[in-house]
């Protein structure tokens, strides 16, 4: 299944690291992608208000037409579900600073609360892609604590 996913990454994006290590942009973004649309798709429940906010998370950390933001999802969900996220985040280690991952740790949170509500499964998957991405901890709760106060949350325990 692994080798599958990467076959299929490697054929349609070219993902895979130059002699110098370094990711290719498209292979960061859709790395970026795979892992918003696991948030998505973690409580088995998608929503249309999760996918706009995917789609947003997208523009905005790329500077993305609405169009291109659709069809890098698009690829992202060829791809099917993920089995493995320490692909996309060794990409994303190579490429983003602290900050950036910080801000995709937000776009996390932003789809995790798009539907409201914060399932065990979602809150999860934020602190275990956060530990990949080596966010600190207080990090992490900070930024679920700004996405939880823009969404008009009540607070719950961290």
């Amino acid at each position: 299944m692994l080798a599958s996913i990467k076959e299929f990454f490697e054929r349609h994006v070219g993902l895979m690291t130059d002699g110098a290590g370094a990711v290719s942009e498209r292979g960061v973004q859709l790395a970026t992608a795979a892992l918003l649309l696991e948030m998505m798709r973690i409580d088995y429940q998608t929503s249309e208000a999760e996918r706009r906010t995917v789609l947003a998370g997208l523009e905005e950390s790329f500077a993305l037409s609405e169009t291109e933001a659709t069809d890098l999802l698009s690829l992202a969900e060829a791809a099917g579900p993920a089995t493995d996220y320490f692909q996309y985040t060794s990409r994303i280690n190579k490429s983003f600073t602290l900050e950036q991952k910080i801000r995709l740790i937000e776009h996390l949170w932003e789809v995790a609360y798009a539907d409201h509500r914060l399932d065990k499964y979602e809150d999860h998957l934020a602190h275990k892609i956060a530990d990949l991405l080596y966010v600190p901890l207080q990090a992490l709760i900070a930024a679920k604590q700004r996405v939880r106060g823009a969404a008009g949350e009540t607070p719950e325990a961290s």
